[in-house]
C-alpha cells in the first residue's frame, strides 16, 4: 500500500514521518531529500528558491524503492499526492502556519505563497481530482503524535476494508480558511 501524506510545507508531515519511521511496519520515503539527493528535477528554480521535481522519474523511483513487506509505503512530500493512490493532506490554519514558515526563514514571498496555498486548499483540490481516498487531518492544535494515532487510525481502516466512519471523520474540506485571504 503506497500512501502519501501531502499538505503545504509546515503542515507537520515531516515530524509526524519522522515518528512512523520508528515503527518497524512503515516504509518511510522523504520525497525532498529523495529528489535532491538522487537529482531528480529538471531544473532549478532560482527565483522560488526551490527545485522542479521530474514527476515521472520520482514516481519510477519510488516504485524502485517501494518494498512490499512492510504494511504501507509513506510518502512524505508537499508532492506526494502526485505520485499515490491514497493521501492523507495534512491542513494547519494559514495563521499558524505563518509562524512555522517564518522560523524555517523562509523569504517573505515564499511565506506569502504557502499560505496562499494553504486557504485555497490547492494541495487538497489536486489530491481530490488525481488520488482514489483522501482523508485531511487539520493539525493546527494537534502534536505530532496525535496526528500519528489519526494516520494509524486511517491506515487501519484501510487494511481492514472498513473506511466509511474514517471517511466522514477525515472527510476532505472539513478546514476552510478561505477567510484568511479577506483579512
Amino acid at each position: 500500500m503506497l500512501i502519501g501524506i501531502t499538505g503545504t510545507p509546515g503542515t507537520g508531515k515531516t515530524s509526524v514521518t519522522r515518528l512512523l519511521e520508528e515503527d518497524p511496519y512503515y516504509q518511510v520515503i522523504h520525497l525532498n531529500e529523495l529528489i535532491k539527493e538522487e537529482k531528480l528535477y529538471s531544473e532549478i528554480d532560482t527565483e522560488r528558491d526551490c527545485v522542479v521535481a521530474d514527476m515521472d522519474q520520482v514516481y519510477d523511483r519510488v516504485l524502485e524503492l517501494q518494498d512490499r513487506s512492510y504494511t504501507a509505503t509513506i510518502v512524505d512530500s508537499h508532492l506526494s499526492h502526485h505520485i499515490a493512490d491514497i493521501v492523507i493532506v495534512l491542513r494547519t490554519d494559514p495563521a499558524v502556519l505563518k509562524g512555522r514558515l517564518e522560523k524555517r526563514n523562509y523569504s517573505e514571498e515564499k511565506v506569502k505563497e504557502n499560505l496562499e496555498a494553504e486557504a485555497l486548499d490547492i494541495i487538497l483540490a489536486e489530491a481530490v481530482e488525481w488520488c482514489e481516498k483522501v482523508f485531511e487531518i487539520n493539525t493546527t492544535e494537534e502534536s505530532a503524535e496525535k496526528t500519528l494515532k489519526n494516520i494509524r487510525q486511517i491506515i487501519g481502516g484501510l487494511r481492514n476494508g472498513d473506511t466509511e466512519e474514517l471517511e466522514e471523520e477525515f472527510r476532505p474540506g472539513s478546514a476552510d480558511w478561505c477567510d484568511y485571504l479577506f483579512d
